[in-house]
């Protein structure tokens, strides 16, 4: 029998999505309030196992993966489950060690972790990604690839080449998993972009898109990381939020706004990153199996989260929250998005790379 709240396993042991209905809004809120992100702070103290290398024992190889995605969230039941199909069709030769919900700090932590060998992965955003390949911020641009049609094309026809961007650094993508769409949350309604000027955005000091987004219209950002983000909303030290419904949700930041941006202007992109020494270090048997669940795994992590985020939406519109429309403003976003874009071509990525993007967007 399956545990509460756990993802399916077909008789492959490859995880599927459950057939049940989704549960109702205050269940499903009822599910994230406990993972309120003070859990963050406090799980930021931990620290990691004394080892310094992937673990192989008798028992196997054992993969460290550090995560923000709080434990019990929609990302960590499909990683979980992940983690089961490995062990089960390996024997216990290869499992997954997670540490979710920022418990190994912020995502450059992970990455500096990584570098080092204190982690053998992470389950990063595009922040954590483009800390190593820099170029890959072109995916989350404002205005290009708003839709889920566009995106997953883009990935699909230039796979190699962000592959062979990662492998140049001495990393594997493993897989490419989403966060939701991009939207802006915050105490006062923002109909146009220079709302924003009175107000204190928040920004991820490692994000170089919205902390060019905030720089283009002229506000002020406050540059903190995820692990910040609760304390500081609750202070009134910031009160414009960027993030997905369902990352709001999970990390209870919808408690502490009024209003949200009705359209997106891109979706929130990351994936699993592995350091390529250590895959390379799996037996072929091993590494066989380890590619062919990785890849059914993020593709239902993708389709649950795009589920959930829709979800998520739903619900906090009925929570109260009121999402603004562009309407009449809709020029004024589009010129801050073209002016982003312009601003960070040449510098974070080349002009022939947004353009092979823009062309691979087309069906």
């Amino acid at each position: 029998m399956l545990r509460k709240g756990a993802v399916r396993i077909d008789e492959g042991g490859v995880p599927c999505e459950s057939r049940r209905a989704l549960p109702r809004e205050e269940r499903f809120l009822k599910m994230n309030r406990r993972l309120v992100p003070i859990l963050l702070l406090v799980a930021a103290a931990i620290a990691l196992p004394g080892t310094t290398t992937t673990t192989k024992a008798e028992e196997g190889y054992t993969l460290r993966i550090a995560s923000l995605a709080p434990a019990g969230s929609s990302w960590m039941k499909v990683l979980n489950a992940w983690n089961k199909t490995l062990k089960d069709k390996t024997d216990g030769k290869l499992q997954l060690r997670f540490y979710p919900g920022g418990s190994q700090g912020d995502e450059r932590d992970f990455v500096r972790k990584m570098r080092v060998g204190q982690l053998d992965g992470g389950v990063v955003t595009m922040t954590g990604m483009s800390l190593l390949v820099p170029a890959m911020n072109v995916l989350v641009l404002p205005g290009i690839l708003e839709t889920y049609e566009k995106l997953d094309r883009v990935r699909e026809k230039m796979a190699p080449e962000f592959e062979g961007m990662f492998e140049k650094e001495g990393f594997k993508l493993v897989g490419w998993g989403d966060a939701g769409k991009t939207r802006l949350f915050s105490m006062q309604e923002i109909k146009s972009p220079n709302d924003i000027k009175a107000m204190r955005p928040w920004a991820w000091k490692d994000d170089p898109i919205f902390l060019e987004f905030y720089k283009v219209i002229g506000a002020s950002a406050v540059k903190l990381g995820v692990p910040e983000v609760y304390p500081a909303l609750q202070t009134r030290m910031v009160d414009v939020i960027s993030s997905s419904a369902l990352t709001a949700v999970a990390l209870q930041w919808y408690t502490r706004v009024k209003y949200m941006t009705a359209h997106n202007s891109a979706i929130i992109v990351g994936g699993t990153m592995m350091r390529k020494d250590k895959y390379d270090e799996l037996p072929d048997d091993i590494k066989e199996v380890f590619d062919s669940t990785a890849t059914r795994a993020h593709e239902l992590l993708n389709r649950v989260v795009r589920r959930d985020d829709q979800k998520a939406y739903d619900v906090v519109l009925k929570k109260g929250i009121i999402a603004v429309e562009a309407g009449d403003t809709k020029a004024e976003w589009d010129a801050a998005d073209k002016a982003v874009r312009d601003k960070l071509t040449g510098r974070s990525f080349s002009k022939s790379l947004v353009a092979a993007v823009i062309e691979a967007s087309k069906p």
